[in-house]
């Protein structure tokens, strides 16, 4: 308990200073922590790339919840594995993860519990490019397990312009 209550001062003054999630406001042994999550993203993409259901899924708790872009929820490693399994024996063989973890924004609500948004776009077997309608952006729930940091929750969507009725009716720039 002493960890979270000296994480949550810690987050409070730097919000205080106008810090918050900027690299002069990291907690003492963040950057292990940060290099560590960045690990684990790049080993998922390299799952993604590799079409592999199994070692896609281990970078998730055993029950954690997976929202794809189409809504549809996955409960735990195995519907993660088989439904994405699924897709690279299908539609998605061959595919490949394009993210750039420079762009990732990630907060720590704990020491052992990070949020992480990230942006990507899966690029097919036939494109030389991820074409920009593809690109998404996800939520991910990081904990720390064991020494290991693992994906709780994940939530992911596309990233689309909104259209000029849209942008009338809420009175958007």
């Amino acid at each position: 308990m002493g960890d979270y209550l000296a994480a949550g001062l810690f987050y409070n003054q730097c919000k205080e200073k106008g810090l918050e999630g900027k690299d002069g406001c990291k907690m003492p042994g963040q950057q292990e922590d940060i290099q560590a999550i960045h690990n684990v993203f790049r080993a998922l993409y390299r799952a993604w790339d590799q079409g592999d259901g199994k070692a896609y899924s281990e970078f998730f708790t055993p029950d954690a919840d997976y929202v794809t872009f189409f809504g549809e929820h996955l409960k735990g490693r195995s519907e993660i594995d088989s439904a994405h399994q699924a897709l690279w024996d299908g539609p998605l063989r061959g595919s490949k993860m394009i993210a750039d973890l420079r762009e990732m924004k990630l907060r720590f609500i704990s020491p052992d519990m990070a949020i992480a948004h990230a942006t990507g776009a899966v690029m097919m077997r036939w494109q030389k490019k991820a074409p920009a309608s593809r690109d998404s952006i996800n939520t991910n729930v990081l904990v720390r397990q064991n020494g290991e940091w693992k994906i709780a929750a994940f939530h992911n969507c596309r990233i689309k312009k909104l259209n000029g009725l849209i942008r009338l009716l809420f009175h958007l720039k």
